[in-house]
């Protein structure tokens, strides 16, 4: 039966673009290429020769890729760790995405996850962290806030 990956989220995708272009280390290109490729269709036998790789490995990328997102796809990182980011991190990482670039001296005026990761590299707030990541962190640190929110008010 043909394998092909999930549909792709829209920040999915997006990511895999900005990632193409921008390469983090853990996570090569070429994995990303099979996730995209197969999204547009092709199949493994034409994924495989396109990037160079057994078509037994298409197939471990696609699957991890469906059962873990991008971080399944990355090197050295077993899928489903446990975050290694602690609660301090976790809270400048926030703070800092909700502080305008150019209060800390950047040439810009709003923060792309890129530019945030790039930051909180060169900041040494973390050694290394993926954008997906990032975008979890700040997403989980929102809704807790909202549910706070609406516990007070209820």
């Amino acid at each position: 039966m043909a394998l092909y990956t999930r549909k792709l989220k829209q920040h999915e995708r997006k990511s895999i673009e900005t990632q193409l272009d921008t390469p983090e280390e853990d996570l090569p290109t070429q994995r990303l290429q099979i996730i995209m490729l197969s999204a547009e269709g092709k199949r493994v036998p034409e994924i495989s020769e396109e990037v160079d790789l057994h078509p037994i490995n298409v197939r471990k990328w696609i699957h991890r890729f469906n059962r873990y997102g991008l971080d399944g796809l990355r090197s050295g990182k077993s899928p489903g760790r446990p975050p290694v980011f602690n609660e301090e991190q976790r809270s400048r990482i926030v703070a800092i995405a909700n502080t305008n670039p150019r209060l800390l001296g950047l040439h810009y005026s709003r923060w792309s996850l890129q530019r945030l990761r790039r930051y909180l590299i060169d900041q040494k707030i973390v050694d290394h962290i993926s954008v997906e990541t990032i975008r979890q962190i700040i997403q989980s640190q929102d809704s807790m806030v909202m549910h706070r929110r609406h516990h007070v008010h209820s």
